[in-house]
């Protein structure tokens, strides 16, 4: 039986790239050892991209980190910069912080030794790799850089469906990387602590390094501004489901990145707008329709519990087609869907739960309540809408809000001056 209070220790013990393989090794205590492997595509042989193997060593040790949450941290394969410790401080308790609530434990809080480092500068934006994972934003994202003329190809940590159905229908290069987990030592660990992790900026370390390993210069997420809202307060912390994708969380990669290396930035290219901004823009890219899938159930490690599209009954699916029907007709909400959800009266409280209503918001990566809010008043002014039983229960149940606060840009980002006209012409008011 694994008792996750026996373990002082966590480990980063080997890290390494040859040709076109990483291999990343951790360890608790010198009791079990684990070793996480990656293929990345490699353009650029003689890219000094040590920094960024040791950054995404570190971020991607939190999978691991997790099963026992020790109180000590030991490095075996250098130590970081101070920000990239701050980075690593907070997404070891903070982006852990949904873990802490759903296993009832204290937030993990350890503690990164640093030694001092220099950040470099950054570089000016002239070719781009936007990761891609099948959702409605990563798409509008792609648009975005491909309206600037820029130089650009998409990203994917494996390849699920919608990711190879996006790329498809957006005709632009694609680099794929496969990434192994040592699914089966991991499952056999009864007892161990189980639970959300910050998948985002694991992803993000990823396509830092495909990045330079292929002569990009910037990595563009798709990360809103809506991310930054928590979910509730637990042990002295906002808890934020998406804390990864987070405004706090992305100033700080970017400061870890900058230790790392001087060939790559990071942002994210949605980060002035909401949620129903970026619906309103994906509403009308009706190729993509058929193509995108944001249910994250579709994605889960274990195949046996995955969905082909659509579940159309989780927290995720009910948000995106919140946003989304303000700005599309039924009949091709329902063809997406494949249900309509506005009709189904047992969706009611999910739906209600969006706001805030009965509860706090789903642990999801779903907006701010106030914006959903702001989804159900323009619902409620559609003639092809307002008569559906769930927006009629939601009417009385959800205090109006109007919706332009939703739609403005804000100047709080870190885009580029090269993408930022872009942004504005796309997801602008």
């Amino acid at each position: 039986m694994f008792v996750p209070a026996k373990y002082s220790t966590f480990r980063f013990t080997e890290r390494s790239l040859s040709g076109q393989e990483v291999r990343l090794g951790y360890a608790l205590d010198d009791e079990h050892h684990f070793v996480e492997e990656l293929t990345l595509p490699v353009g650029v042989v003689d890219a000094d991209v040590e920094g960024l193997l040791d950054l995404l060593h570190w971020v991607a040790g939190v999978s691991y980190y997790k099963t026992a949450a020790p109180p000590e941290i030991a490095y075996e394969t250098g130590v970081p910069g101070p920000a990239t410790a701050a980075y690593l401080e907070a997404l070891y308790s903070e982006g852990l912080g949904e873990f802490a609530v759903v296993n009832q434990i204290d937030l993990p809080r350890p503690r990164f030794a640093s030694t001092p480092r220099e950040a470099h500068a950054r570089p000016r934006t002239s070719r781009v790799l936007v990761p891609v994972g099948g959702g409605k934003d990563s798409i509008v994202a792609l648009e975005i850089v491909r309206r600037s003329g820029l130089d650009f190809s998409l990203f994917t940590v494996r390849d699920q469906p919608p990711m190879a159905r996006t790329a498809e229908v957006a005709g632009v290069p694609r680099l794929l990387v496969d990434r192994r987990l040592p699914l089966e030592q991991l499952r056999s660990l009864e007892g161990a602590l189980n639970g959300h992790i910050p998948i985002t900026a694991i992803i993000s370390c990823i396509a830092l390094l495909t990045a330079a390993l292929n002569g990009f210069d910037a990595v563009a997420l798709a990360n809103e501004r809506s991310a930054s809202q928590g979910n509730v307060s637990y042990d002295g912390i906002e808890v934020n489901h998406q804390f990864s994708k987070s405004a706090r969380a992305e100033a700080l990669l970017r400061g870890a990145a900058a230790e790392a290396t001087g060939a790559v930035d990071i942002f994210s290219i949605l980060r002035p707008a909401s949620e129903l901004s970026i619906a309103r823009r994906f509403a009308t890219y009706t190729d993509y329709h058929r193509a995108f899938t944001s249910c994250n159930r579709v994605f889960r490690l274990d195949p046996e519990l995955r969905f082909q599209s659509w579940c159309a009954d989780c927290d995720k699916c009910r948000f995106v087609f919140l946003v989304l029907a303000p700005f599309m007709e039924p009949a091709a909400m329902e063809a997406i869907f494949g249900k309509a959800m506005l009709d189904d009266p047992e969706q009611f409280p999910g739906f209600a739960l969006l706001t805030a209503t009965g509860g706090h918001k789903p642990f999801e990566c779903v907006g701010e309540e106030e914006e959903s809010a702001a989804a159900i008043t323009l619902l409620a002014q559609d003639p092809r809408w307002r008569d559906r039983e769930v927006v009629r229960r939601l009417v009385e149940q959800v205090p109006p809000t109007s919706p332009g606060a939703a739609f403005a840009l804000s100047d709080e980002h870190a885009v580029p001056d090269e993408l930022i006209d872009d942004v504005h012409a796309l997801l602008g008011a």
